[in-house]
């Protein structure tokens, strides 16, 4: 993106100067509308242009601009100046630059879907296809109301699961952590001790301290080994079959896998119902949905369903044989497709499955606590034992 040089005069007519990397001399001046009279404007040369950021504005920025932007046009406010206010006052500057192109961009006769096209990373496909029918059917505050709503939702439901994830990563890590201190820490201070006593060790004895040497002579080994796996699931993951094999097994997996199936229908009835209820077609709205599903078993089974609507037969039907769905979803989609009334079901679906991720969140939570209290005591009680057992030993051979 390039960078611009422009001068001006400030409210009080003072001059003013600066830089900007903008899309074009329009955004400049749609991002400094209102704060400053331009008087010239020139791209700088090649040779000084930024690095572009590598990633875009946050999920948080684009919900809260979805939000300020249904209010907005809901109270009237033409589109340019509704833009224009909210390229100028988040927090966010990514949002506000990417705003602020919309805003040119638009002004220059652009619709707002094609002008939000234009930044994938900040605007997906769900985003611009309701934005388009918003446009088309006259009801773009209605949209964008159903908009910020599916966001703020969609955005609970990723944050629950990731806090599910995150927990049991940070209890596994602190236990192993602890476990690692004692083995390189406090045994290695019982082994000047343990070669003194001159009695033969028992078994338990001897495995802590193989742990024990192990951890302080060949740590850079451990963290090599563990380095190369991580390294070897993406690198087998980035593949197709990898991410297909992985999100199976994730699927499987007790209690997790619950969890996830689960969160997958939230997401895939919220989202395509969300769509039908905007005017996308169905069609299009099943690729989309495909696409953000967040789990390539659904997805496949997803993009089975778009086939066989395709050609004709039910949504229900080809859901009907795969695991991921259950019964319960499959009949209550069925009926919505019979009673003329799948958008509403499917929002009836998704806010059901949204208190069972609540429900399955607790039943992981509370099965990780006492697995994770019972499995780090009995760990630390084994190495205190064996630590002992050599006295114990001693202690005997001295009765004898």
């Amino acid at each position: 993106m390039p960078i611009y040089i422009w001068q001006g005069r400030d409210r009080e007519g003072n001059p003013q100067q600066g830089e900007m990397e903008a899309k074009s001399e329009a955004a400049v001046v749609a991002k400094l509308r209102g704060k400053i009279i331009i008087t010239g404007i020139r791209q700088k040369p090649a040779g000084f242009k930024l690095p572009l950021p590598q990633s875009g504005p946050s999920f948080k920025s684009k919900v809260m601009f979805t939000r300020m932007f249904a209010v907005m046009v809901n109270a009237g406010l033409p589109l340019i100046n509704c833009l224009t206010i909210l390229a100028e006052q988040g927090d966010d500057k990514k949002m506000n630059a990417v705003v602020a192109e919309v805003s040119a961009d638009v002004e220059g006769g652009s619709s707002l879907a094609a002008a939000m096209a234009k930044h994938p990373k900040t605007f997906d496909a769900l985003y611009t296809n309701m934005i388009e029918a918003g446009e088309m059917g006259g009801i773009l505050d209605v949209i964008l109301g159903r908009l910020a709503e599916f966001l703020e939702k969609a955005d609970a439901l990723q944050r629950k699961l990731k806090g599910a994830m995150v927990y049991p990563a940070v209890v596994i890590t602190i236990s192993a952590g602890a476990v690692a201190f004692l083995l390189a820490f406090v045994i290695p201070t019982f082994v000047e001790m343990f070669n003194g006593m001159g009695v033969e060790l028992p078994l338990p004895t001897q495995m802590v301290l193989l742990g024990s040497k192990i951890i302080t002579g060949y740590w850079w080994l451990i963290i090599a080994v563990i380095a190369g796996v991580a390294f070897a699931y993406k690198s087998y993951r980035a593949t197709p079959i990898g991410e297909k094999t992985t999100d199976a097994i994730y699927l499987k997996v007790p209690i997790l896998g619950n969890l996830l199936r689960k969160g997958a229908i939230a997401r895939f009835t919220r989202t395509l119902g969300t769509l039908l209820q905007s005017g996308v077609n169905i069609i299009d709205s099943l690729e989309i949905v495909a696409k953000t599903s967040g789990n390539k078993v659904v997805e496949e089974a997803i993009m089975a369903t778009r086939e066989s609507i395709s050609e004709g037969k039910s949504i229900a039907e080809p859901l009907k044989g795969h695991p991921v769905f259950p019964p319960m979803v499959v009949q209550m989609i069925a009926i919505g497709e019979a009673t003329g009334a799948l958008d509403e079901m499917l929002s009836k679906i998704a806010d059901f499955y949204d208190e069972e991720v609540d429900a399955a969140v607790e039943a992981l939570t509370s099965a990780i606590e006492p697995i994770m209290i019972v499995g780090l005591g009995g760990i630390i009680g084994f190495m205190v034992v064996a630590m002992y057992m050599p006295m114990f030993s001693l202690i005997g051979a001295m009765g004898n």
